[in-house]
């Protein structure tokens, strides 16, 4: 055996990964959510920033090609992060919410219409 058998190449792979950006007030929401939640839903963000498309990850309606909410139930409650790809080329958190709609599965219009309007506001501070 040379020196040279004993030796391993190693292959370093490094995954390309889109930059998350966190609208300050869905940080704040998202960071009282619990322990277990956040990392689960952290979780599902980083398969996001990979370019790929989580198991609970469902297209949110109405808002534009792009805007995506993960739907996580934990522990008998809703948790949701609402994400967009579609501003610019870093994944924007735009809303997190614990959902205690009565109304079934859907997404509050209350909800909706946060989410719209910060798209709006990031769109206009970003000067898209």
């Amino acid at each position: 055996m040379t020196d040279g058998d004993k030796f391993a190449t190693i292959i370093s792979v490094a995954r390309s990964t889109r930059p998350i950006q966190w609208i300050k007030a869905a940080r704040k929401d998202f960071e009282d959510f619990p322990p277990g939640a956040r990392d689960a839903l952290l979780d599902a963000l980083t398969v996001v920033a990979e370019g790929a498309y989580p198991s609970v990850a469902k297209p949110l309606t109405g808002l534009g090609f792009g805007v995506t909410e993960l739907a996580l139930r934990y522990r008998g409650d809703a948790f949701r992060v609402v994400y967009t790809l579609q501003i610019g080329a870093d994944i924007w958190v735009i809303h997190c919410f614990q959902k205690k709609s009565k109304s079934g599965i859907a997404t509050p219009k209350q909800e909706i219409d946060l989410v719209r309007d910060r798209i709006r506001r990031l769109r206009e501070a970003l000067h898209e």
